[in-house]
């Protein structure tokens, strides 16, 4: 990323642009796979917030997410099998929603610092942690489990899919920053 990314002024196609990333986001959010072991189900919330990154750089991303959260606060069904409102954010999952905002916040951070990938994996990673630690927390207490348990049923079975998701972000979020940077859109 460079450094132009937070100085641009907002204009039409940004403000376009952060919805469009806040409509993808409500797009995948919904398309999850729910696990027998877990009440936490596979989500595509954050590769929607990952992709979001890399093309609108931090601020922006975390609007897009923003956005959606709030799209789902009022009842729309964004959320994980096509669910919304409150209690979803009270609920044994939302401890994951809220720590997606750290999570963009560390990624973003890595990736509009360095331009070495491989610095975007160790940011990505971390934030995914992050956001690891305020769900499970959540869980465990929402659910009354202890934080193993809550760490067996809500990460350990997410981490595969999370690198992969991560990995396929790194290899397609530049290319599409670098292809809306030529069309003149960021």
């Amino acid at each position: 990323m460079d450094a132009n990314v937070t100085k641009t002024k907002w204009n039409a196609k940004l403000i376009a642009l952060v919805g469009m990333m806040a409509a993808v986001t409500c797009v995948l959010g919904p398309l999850s796979i729910p696990l027998p072991i877990s009440p936490v189900p596979i989500s595509l919330t954050n590769f929607a917030i990952y992709l979001a990154i890399y093309v609108l750089g931090t601020k922006r991303g975390i609007l897009s997410y923003v956005i959606y959260l709030l799209i789902g606060l009022v009842g729309l069904p964004v959320f994980s099998a096509f669910t919304g409102g409150p209690g979803k954010l009270l609920g044994p999952t939302g401890g994951y929603l809220i720590g997606f905002l750290p999570m963009a916040l560390i990624c973003g951070i890595f990736i509009e610092k360095s331009q070495k990938r491989d610095l975007h994996f160790i940011g990505m990673v971390i934030g995914t942690v992050i956001a690891y630690v305020f769900g499970t927390a959540w869980l465990a207490w929402q659910a009354e489990m202890t934080f193993g348990a809550a760490l067996a049923a809500g990460v350990i079975p997410f981490i595969p899919g999370d690198l992969a998701k991560i990995i396929i972000c790194m290899m397609i979020g530049p290319e599409l920053r670098k292809r809306l940077r030529a069309a003149g859109l960021v």
